[in-house]
């Protein structure tokens, strides 16, 4: 495609930090997270206009005139009704309804809600005992030291899964398993997610591209007894040749009623 001199948004990469703010600035979805990095993903969704550069706090964002394709809103179109996947175009129709103009971007994309913005917790952690009120007067610390959680929304570059045992856990296993924060979450970083409504490639290449950038000293898997939900330690078997590093993989079951049955290495 012939190029034209216009503008367009340029991303510095050295000064990203992968929070994904500017995600949902994007109408056309042209920027998105890519292993830990902001992106233009084709030169032909952005439009110029430079809706996004507000919405960086690291300021590395900036509108340049140079050489690049032309905008084209026809493909921008295509783009977001194929956004996410099947049912895209229905996020996408959602998500306009619901955020406000200002702040509206491609909704599906997993990285489009400021509230995946990387949160290190552990200092606070540390600092403070967040508990919680239980029956017969009793207390609980959460035992969280990060956010997000969500696999679809973490950044493999995020700073607490450096040095870290990591829990992977089938989203179901902290609401069946109640000992969930002191048995497994202790001093742990953590991704959760479901094996069968997920998508298992993303997953794989998610978890790949975390232990490829970091020096995870262990993997444990936390998956519920029903058959689908193993899918999970495949995930993270997959992962990890794809990794191309040794790290120990470890495996617990939870049962539907709230039961750890077994803990082995794999």
């Amino acid at each position: 495609m012939a190029k034209v001199t216009r503008k367009i948004v340029r991303i510095d990469e050295d000064l990203c930090d992968g929070c994904g703010l500017c995600v949902p600035s994007c109408a056309e979805g042209a920027i998105q997270i890519v292993d830990g990095k902001a992106r233009l993903v084709s030169e032909i969704y952005c439009d110029g206009l430079g809706a996004c550069l507000g919405e960086c706090p690291q300021g590395a964002i900036t509108v340049e005139e140079r050489p690049a394709e032309e905008f084209d809103a026809a493909a921008v179109e295509e783009h977001l009704q194929g956004f996410g996947g099947e049912g895209g175009a229905h996020r996408h129709e959602h998500a306009a309804e619901t955020t406000p103009a200002a702040n509206r971007g491609a909704g599906g994309h997993t990285f489009s809600c400021p509230g995946a913005r990387t949160v290190d917790l552990r200092k606070r952690a540390e600092e403070e005992c967040v508990e919680a009120e239980m029956t017969f007067g009793g207390k609980l610390k959460s035992e969280l030291g990060q956010w997000p959680v969500k696999l679809y929304l973490v950044n493999p570059n995020a700073p607490y899964f450096q040095d870290a045992e990591l829990l992977v856990a089938a989203d179901c296993a902290p609401v069946a398993y109640a000992g969930f924060h002191p048995d497994f979450l202790k001093s742990k970083a953590v991704v959760i997610g479901c094996p069968k409504f997920d998508d298992l490639a993303l997953y794989r290449d998610k978890l790949a591209a975390i232990l490829r950038a970091n020096d995870v000293r262990k993997v444990i898997v936390l998956h519920m007894e029903v058959p689908c939900c193993f899918g999970l330690v495949q995930v993270a078997k997959e992962a990890l040749a794809a990794s191309g590093k040794y790290i120990p993989l470890e495996e617990a079951t939870v049962t539907i009623r709230g039961d750890v049955t077994t803990t082995a290495a794999v």
